[in-house]
């Protein structure tokens, strides 16, 4: 019985000088995890959002239906470069950024 006692405490104090991985590199794996679940919901998403935006705002044309983020509703009469012509009412023309249009959520998905 001592000579198993005696073999548990010395396969114990083994145990506690030698490192296992966890011990060594634990906290490097938390931050590494924590950076690739920070990517998967918040960065991916979001970028993947940005290029659907900007892909709506480079096929806009004349007649299309849009909303501002201000919530007007307009149609479009006229594209330039960086913004866009929208009647708001009859002869009431405005011309905004492109940046200032968005998706509205019935038209999210159709392409």
């Amino acid at each position: 019985m001592n000579n198993l006692l005696i073999l548990l405490q010395a396969a114990e104090q083994a145990a506690e000088q030698a490192p296992t991985f966890m011990q060594k590199y634990g906290s490097l794996f938390f931050i590494i995890l924590l950076i690739v679940v920070f990517w998967l919901f918040f960065i991916r998403p979001q970028s993947k959002k940005a290029k659907e935006e900007q892909k709506y705002r480079d096929s806009l044309q004349k007649g299309d239906k849009v909303v501002t983020i201000g919530g007007f509703h307009g149609k479009v009469v006229e594209v330039k470069d960086t913004t866009v012509v929208i009647s708001l009412a009859p002869n009431t023309e405005v011309e905004v950024e492109k940046s200032a249009l968005v998706q509205s959520a019935s038209r999210v998905g159709q392409a």
